[in-house]
């Protein structure tokens, strides 16, 4: 395979670990915190998590390791969408299991969950993790979305990891991934089984972190990919002084990705779906306050800017999401007659019969190809693909057909052209940050230390990310502490609590405290490329968001 210069020379890069992670594995000791709760309705996962329920928060410090040479077979697998780092989980996992013993094994599954399911895997050499390691994308054993919850499943997955006799399964995966190694963990143990199930918290979209989960790993990796793309329209936009780019970002369920990129870039405006939610404003309000920037601007003889749109905006709008709620209800409800809808008229017509007046209202004042994107194919939870549905097109029409009101009203003379953007893949594979190579190592390290005290239903903690590697902090979180119940395709179910911005954490008050003067001027910031040499502030360095919750 041929490899570029970077590739090769990222090859030579030893990934940081821990102070207490780089001792010998004997000398790691295990320290219990007290019995833990839930997010949020403990009563209900108490009954359903009767095993593995209030599991005490761990810490792992200098003393003594009674199981660092046992010998272990663990198995790993990678779930969900990729994010940069991947592969480092594993390669730590690997080096921690060769630090305990020569004879311990490393078993990859394949494409995913469904690689437990078929028992489809391979033994992960010094080798082949050797050719991936500080490399980005999840290729060494491919990922998949494949859910492992029906008790069949369970079954099938318990049959397979004991005939591959594993100790441990490690879950490298998001929020729900890690939902469903938790009800992996549970079954496991109601079945007398001793193989523990450790997850690892991944997803670019920073939306599994709590107290002990800082950031998921891919987090900073991808916003400074996308970051530096931003800057580079910025400078173009200031170059050419006649567009206005409208630039949506991945994050559905939260939007810390584009308040971290609009931290590292700032963008003329950049919204944040939590604080719509906060304020109820609709659609219109937002559209606006959209145009009401760009006429400020126009007086200045700047017809142009960047807006940062997440791209989960169109459910945080109080109006819409109550119209999403009662389509996903709606069409899971009635799954089979909408099936029989063959044309978008036909659809649209039952659909507005059956919504209520509000919803009804909402749905038909919107732009035909939003109502169209509305009604496509649901995503796995039975929920509107939110990532289909092209909000930035939607926001600047209205904000171009608002333009249009306020020239006839003499309120606007300016030129408003605009182009439009999305970046979502590009972040998703990216080489990762040193800061991501070292955590996500330490993290698959970590995982290990879990297993050699045996200790099942936890998720990789690495803790103190804003210091330098050598003063984090190593442990694990019960699963369970992080869940709630949520209601997906019409049932209750389990799941780890998605985290949203907090409005009066530090990171958005940073934000609002400048977000006027950006509306103004052009006080855009180049971030460029990441950097993987040189000194600690240019290569080394934290997210936004981590150095400002830590300052």
């Amino acid at each position: 395979m041929k490899m570029s210069s970077l590739q090769k020379n990222r090859y030579e890069y030893a990934p940081k670990l821990p102070s207490v992670l780089a001792m010998p594995l004997e000398k790691i000791e295990l320290r219990s915190g007290i019995e833990t709760g839930s997010a949020g309705d403990q009563a209900a996962l108490s009954q359903i998590f009767k095993k593995t329920f209030g599991k005490p928060i761990v810490s792992f410090e200098a003393g003594n390791n009674p199981y660092a040479h046992k010998v272990l077979t663990v198995g790993v697998v990678l779930s969900g969408g990729q994010a940069p780092g991947g592969h480092n989980v594993i390669a730590g996992i690997a080096d921690a299991l060769r630090a305990g013993s020569a004879d311990s094994r490393l078993i990859g599954f394949l494409g995913g969950p469904s690689g437990i399911l078929q028992d489809n895997a391979i033994l992960l050499t010094s080798e082949i993790i050797d050719s991936y390691k500080n490399t980005g994308g999840f290729d060494m054993i491919g990922s998949g979305r494949t859910k492992i919850e029906t008790q069949d499943q369970f079954k099938s997955a318990l049959e397979v990891c004991q005939k591959r006799q594993l100790d441990a399964l490690v879950v490298i995966g998001g929020d729900d991934s890690n939902t469903n190694a938790a009800l992996l963990a549970e079954y496991f143990v109601d079945q007398n089984s001793d193989i523990c199930v450790i997850g690892v918290p991944k997803t670019i979209d920073g939306d599994l972190k709590n107290e002990m989960i800082e950031v998921s790993f891919g987090f900073d990796t991808a916003t400074k990919t996308y970051s530096e793309l931003i800057g580079n329209i910025e400078r173009d936009a200031n170059s050419a002084k006649k567009y206005w780019h409208f630039i949506k970002l991945m994050g559905r369920s939260a939007s810390h990705i584009c308040l971290e990129c609009a931290l590292q870039t700032q963008p003329n405006i950049a919204i944040i779906s939590e604080e719509v939610e906060a304020k109820k404003q609709t659609l219109g309000q937002i559209v606006h306050q959209i145009a009401d920037i760009v006429v400020g601007r126009a007086k200045n003889g700047d017809n142009f800017g960047v807006v940062l749109v997440p791209e989960g905006l169109i459910e945080f709008i109080p109006e819409v999401k109550m119209l999403i709620s009662e389509l996903n209800a709606l069409l899971a409800d009635h799954v089979e007659y909408f099936s029989t809808l063959n044309t978008f008229e036909d659809q649209a017509e039952w659909v507005n019969k059956n919504l209520t007046r509000d919803s009804s209202y909402v749905f038909s004042s919107l732009p035909n190809n939003i109502q169209r994107q509305l009604l496509m194919d649901r995503d796995p939870h039975g929920n509107v693909q939110v990532s289909r549905i092209e909000t930035e097109k939607m926001l600047i029409e209205m904000v171009d057909d608002r333009l249009a009101e306020l020239k006839t009203e003499t309120k606007y003379s300016g030129i408003f052209s605009s182009q439009n953007h999305f970046f979502g893949y590009e972040g998703r594979c990216a080489f990762p940050s040193n800061f991501d190579a070292d955590y996500c190592y330490s993290l698959g390290y970590n995982a290990v230390v879990l297993a050699q005290f045996e200790l099942t239903g936890y998720i990789s903690s690495i803790r103190n990310l804003a210091l330098p590697a050598s003063q984090w902090l190593a442990g694990g979180i019960p699963f369970t502490m992080m869940m709630n119940m949520e209601r997906r395709q019409g049932q209750e179910k389990p799941v780890i609590k998605k985290a949203l911005v907090e409005l009066d954490g530090k990171p958005f008050q940073s934000f609002i405290s400048e977000r006027e003067v950006w509306a103004r001027e052009s006080a855009y910031v180049f971030p460029g490329a990441i950097q993987y040499y040189g000194p600690d502030e240019v290569c080394n360095a934290p997210s936004k968001t981590l150095s400002l919750e830590h300052s």
